[in-house]
C-alpha cells in the first residue's frame, strides 16, 4: 500500500513538473508575457507608470524600473510578491487588482481536478512577474 502511494505521488509530481520544465527550456519570457497581459495597461509596456489606463486612476503610478534604486539598490522581492498577490497589508481598498485571487480562479479553471496545486500555480505566475521586474530595473 505504501509503495503504491509513493508511486502515485511520484508520478503526480513528475506530471505536474512537465509544464514548469517546458517553460524553463523555452525561449518564452513568461514574466514579460504576464506583465504585458496584466500590468502594462496601467504601468505601461516599459514599466514607467504611463500605460493607457494610468490617467484614469486616482494616484500616479510608480516607475517600476526604479524599484531597486528606491530601495537602496536592492530589489524588494518579498514586498513586491505580496503587493502583486494582494494578501499583504495592501489587501482591501486599492487601485491595483488582487492578482493572487485572479490567478487562483484561473488555476481552478485550468486544473479543476488538482485543487492542491493551485497555490503552486499562483506562486509560479507571480514569481515570473517578480523575475521580469528584476530584469527591467535601471542600472
Amino acid at each position: 500500500m505504501r509503495y503504491k502511494t509513493l508511486l502515485i505521488a511520484g508520478a503526480t509530481c513528475a506530471t505536474l513538473s512537465l509544464p514548469v520544465i517546458a517553460f524553463a527550456q523555452s525561449k518564452v519570457d513568461v514574466g514579460k508575457r504576464e506583465f504585458e497581459a496584466k500590468c502594462a495597461v496601467c504601468h505601461g509596456k516599459d514599466g514607467k507608470g504611463v500605460g493607457p489606463y494610468a490617467e484614469q486612476l486616482k494616484s500616479k503610478l510608480p516607475d517600476l524600473t526604479t524599484m531597486a534604486k528606491r530601495n537602496g539598490g536592492v530589489f524588494p522581492v518579498s514586498r513586491t510578491f505580496e503587493l502583486i498577490e494582494g494578501a499583504g497589508k495592501g489587501h482591501g481598498t486599492r487601485d491595483m487588482p488582487v492578482w493572487g485571487l485572479d490567478y487562483t480562479v484561473q488555476a481552478e479553471q485550468l486544473m479543476p481536478e488538482l485543487p492542491y496545486n493551485q497555490a503552486a500555480y499562483v506562486r509560479t505566475r507571480i514569481n515570473a512577474l517578480v523575475e521580469y521586474l528584476i530584469k527591467i530595473q535601471e542600472k
